[in-house]
This record gives C-alpha cells, sequence and structure tokens, in this order.
C-alpha cells in the first residue's frame, strides 16, 4: 500500500515537471559574475527591507510621485548600487537621490534601469548554444539526468543536442547552471555612486505612470423631503507594478503641465479646487503652487493591482430640487421636418453648493450615484451623472434619467424659407403629466444663429446667445400646449 502511495505522487510530480526551468537548482550568480555594466567591482544592493518611509502623491493622469527612505550600509568611495524594489512604470529620467543623514555626502555619476525580467522565455532564449541538463522524474523514461545542448528556442519549442543527436521537445525538468548576469527578478536602479559615508539615510524620488485617483460620490435621495444625504470617496487606482506600504498618501488637484514625446506641452486635465475639512480626522487640504494638495490623515497600504476607496467627506440633509427637461436640437429650424422621433422628457436633481445648504465645499469632478428608496424601503440605483469641478456657492445639476409619467410631443407646424439664409419655423409642443403632482416642464430649445422669436403664447427666457428656455406648468393628470414662431438668419 505504501509503495503504491509512493509511485502515484512520483507519477504526479513527474506531470508537474515536464518541460519546466528548474529555479531553485539555478544557481545565483556572485557578486562577480554580474554583469558589471558600470565597470565597478565593489558592489552594494538595496531591498524593502531597508525602506524606513514612503510617501507617494497622486496626479492627474495616471502620474505619481515617489518618495522611498531607506537606511543603507554603503562601502565608501566608488560604489555600485542596486536599488530594487521600485515601480515598474518608473520615469528613469526623474530619478534624484540624496542623503538625508549628511547632504552632499553622496553623488550619482552614472545611473542604469534594468528591466529585463527574468522568466521561462527568457531563461531558455539566453541559454541557447550553452549546456544544460534534463531531469527526468518519472520511472517510465527510462533515465534519470542527462547532459544536453540547447540549439534552439522559438514559440516555446526547443530544440536539444544530446548525445549526438537532436532531440524536438525532449521530455524532462530543464536545469540551468545559473541565472544569466543580464537578468534580474524585479525592475532595479542600478547607479554608479560616489560615497563619502558609510551609514546612508537615502531618499530616492521617482515619477511613475499607473496610479491615478478620482472622486466618486453616493447620493441618497428622498423624493418625499426633497434632500439627500451625499458621501465623497477617493477611488485609488495602482497599477505601477510596486506596492506602497504605509505609505503617506497626497493627492493633487490641477493643470500640471507635461511635456509628451514630441516636445509639445501637454495639460494635465483635472481644474484646482480647495476643500475645507469637515473635522480634523478627515483629509486635509492646503495651496501648493498653482494647485492644490490633499493630505489623507492617515497611512496607508496600496497593493500592487489595488483599487482603494477613502473617505474624502459626507454632508447630510442637503436640500434638493427636483427639474424636468424637454431639449429640442439646433437642426431644427432650418428644415422642413414631417416628423420627429420619440423625444423623452429627462429628469434632473438640482441643488446649490451653499454653506446654508450642508455643504460649500468645492467638489472634486467625479460621478455621482444616485439611490433612493423603494415603498419597502430597500435603497435602489435610479440614475448616474458626472459633474464637472464645481466652486463653493454654484449649482449642481445631475441628470438622473427620463420620466415615465410625462409626455411631449413636437410638431412643426409651418416653415418657410424668407431668402437664401434665412427661415422661419411655427412649432407646436403638447406636454402630458400624469403623475400625481403639479410639475413645472423647461422646453429648452437650442436655436442657433441670429435668432428672434416673433410670437408665442408662453413667456420666455433667453439664456444665452443660442438657447430659449419655456418654463411651463403643466398640472397633474392634464395638459400645456406651446406654440411659438421663430425666425433664424443662419
Amino acid at each position: 500500500m505504501r509503495i503504491t502511495v509512493i509511485l502515484s505522487l512520483l507519477i504526479s510530480l513527474s506531470t508537474f515537471a515536464q518541460n519546466q526551468v528548474s529555479v531553485d537548482t539555478i544557481k545565483r550568480p556572485s557578486v562577480s559574475d554580474l554583469n558589471d555594466t558600470l565597470g565597478v567591482a565593489r558592489f552594494n544592493e538595496s531591498t524593502l527591507a531597508d525602506q524606513s518611509e514612503v510617501s507617494i502623491t497622486i496626479y492627474n493622469n495616471n502620474l505619481a510621485l515617489v518618495k522611498d527612505t531607506r537606511n543603507i550600509s554603503l562601502l565608501p568611495g566608488e560604489i555600485k548600487l542596486q536599488f530594487m524594489d521600485v515601480a515598474k512604470l518608473i520615469k528613469p529620467e526623474t530619478v534624484s537621490i540624496r542623503s538625508i543623514s549628511l547632504p552632499g555626502s553622496l553623488r550619482i555619476l552614472e545611473q542604469n534601469y534594468e528591466f529585463d525580467l527574468i522568466s521561462y522565455e527568457k531563461l531558455m532564449e539566453k541559454y541557447v548554444g550553452n549546456n544544460v541538463k534534463l531531469v527526468n522524474f518519472s520511472n517510465q523514461l527510462g533515465f534519470y539526468e542527462k547532459d544536453a545542448k540547447l540549439m534552439s528556442y522559438t514559440q516555446g519549442r526547443p530544440i536539444y543536442e544530446i548525445e549526438g543527436e537532436i532531440y524536438l521537445n525532449h521530455p524532462g525538468s530543464v536545469v540551468l547552471p545559473e541565472i544569466p548576469g543580464n537578468l534580474i527578478a524585479k525592475p532595479t536602479l542600478v547607479w554608479l555612486l560616489d560615497n563619502n559615508q558609510s551609514d546612508q539615510n537615502i531618499e530616492v524620488t521617482y515619477l511613475t505612470n499607473g496610479v491615478s485617483w478620482r472622486v466618486d460620490y453616493v447620493v441618497v435621495y428622498d423624493d418625499k423631503e426633497h434632500t439627500m444625504n451625499l458621501d465623497a470617496w477617493i477611488t485609488l487606482n495602482n497599477q505601477s507594478g510596486a506596492a506602497y506600504t504605509d505609505a503617506t498618501l497626497k493627492l493633487v488637484a490641477g493643470d500640471v503641465n507635461i511635456v509628451s514625446a514630441n516636445m509639445q506641452p501637454k495639460t494635465m486635465r483635472g481644474r484646482a479646487f480647495a476643500l475645507e475639512a469637515a473635522d480634523a480626522s478627515g483629509v486635509r487640504q492646503e495651496s501648493f503652487a498653482e494647485y492644490h494638495l490633499y493630505t489623507v490623515p492617515r497611512k496607508t497600504t496600496i497593493k500592487e493591482n489595488q483599487s482603494k476607496q477613502i473617505n474624502l467627506f459626507s454632508a447630510q440633509d442637503i436640500t434638493v430640487n427636483r427639474a424636468y427637461e424637454f431639449r429640442g436640437q439646433p437642426y431644427f429650424y432650418s428644415q422642413r421636418i414631417s416628423h420627429f422621433d420619440s423625444q423623452k422628457v429627462a429628469s434632473y436633481l438640482m441643488f446649490e453648493n451653499e454653506k446654508e445648504n450642508q455643504l460649500g465645499i468645492p467638489l472634486p469632478g467625479g460621478v455621482l450615484r444616485v439611490y433612493q428608496r423603494d415603498n419597502s424601503g430597500a435603497l435602489q440605483f435610479s440614475g448616474e451623472d458626472r459633474i464637472k469641478h464645481t466652486p463653493k456657492n454654484e449649482t449642481v445639476r445631475l441628470k438622473i434619467g427620463n420620466v415615465f409619467d410625462v409626455v411631449g410631443e413636437r410638431t412643426q407646424i409651418d416653415f418657410r424659407k424668407v431668402s437664401g439664409n434665412v427661415y422661419e419655423s411655427t412649432y407646436e409642443i403638447i406636454l402630458r403629466n400624469h403623475k400625481e403632482e403639479d410639475i413645472i416642464v423647461d422646453v429648452v430649445e437650442p436655436i442657433y444663429g441670429t435668432w428672434t422669436i416673433l410670437d408665442s403664447n408662453h413667456s420666455y427666457k433667453k439664456v444665452d446667445l443660442q438657447s430659449a428656455t419655456f418654463s411651463l406648468p403643466v398640472k397633474k393628470d392634464g395638459e400645456t400646449i406651446l406654440t411659438y414662431r421663430v425666425r433664424i438668419e443662419q
């Protein structure tokens, strides 16, 4: 019984080990064996084990500034330092290093960024033309170990020379004598340094892509009280290829100018805004250069390939108004139209961003998701909209969706061309309200060009050069008819 179990285990191990590169048996290169591209013999390395502090400042458009502080024992004089555990999407040209313990005692002479990482394919490709060892863990193949020469490795298919014969896809695990010196396990900064002190507390700063932040809002709306509760969340997304453990986190909002590869300046969108924290435990805000800097009061860990949320602020009992809108299109006024596709009346929530309305703080741009309670008291998703950065004392307007119980119909009852580019149109708009309450519907007509409303049975407001708005009361289970004639010159 014991023999049977052992044989079964060996067969399972054989199946797993077929055509695998044995990593555990690879001989690690010694310091002298490393590919010394900088031509230096004395070698130092630093990993996250040396890290004493890390901070990350996240900008708009997938960019972050990392400050990595480490305590390192260094050889004096001209030395080589491998600085490991940096972000895979690092921008090497932005790296700077300084000594905190003794400013001026450390100077960079040369810098390399090594990113030729260890993988099955890389190891096999590097050993083409060299001797390897094939190890068999299955008694069924009739050998345990064979010396071989890797002749070729293309598209995952190895070709070996064994005892003068050529083998295609020979079974067995491939054992390599050592890791090639020009392959590394993870992205690494390699410096040639001039060092004047043995124990250094250094700060390494660099920019990396792959880290972003945005603001998401959760709104719970009470349609009976016409109030809402608002929670704002910072959402972080880390795809930079590194983790940041117990990091000091800061966020920058503003139009940071970036020079792209073609040397044309590119502005990272995200209009500067200021936020006053609700209490001492909240996110702190300060002005920084032409931007605003937000510091999260406690340290946080941002794992690699992680999305994390942190509360920005909360506000309750915000007064909200509901609005309804029936909107036209600019092309309505310069042509004859016999039929209009189905048009919907849209529903909006509007609130004032004022201190008297429990807010009065600049709102970062983001998506607001609105929830309402049904008759059973359960929350249901009722719509979402994206807002731009909104200063305090401004109105926020959210489109929630189209209204089921309010119907709008449009008919062009007259059209004529007055001259080459002058047109007159007459429209009839019928609004029917099947809700259990009286409402007001704003009929918004975008009229491009020079226009004049010649006749109308309802008053209107000229909102801007290209818009006229009719605010029409519609009683419950009733209808309102708007008729107007407009002349435009395009």
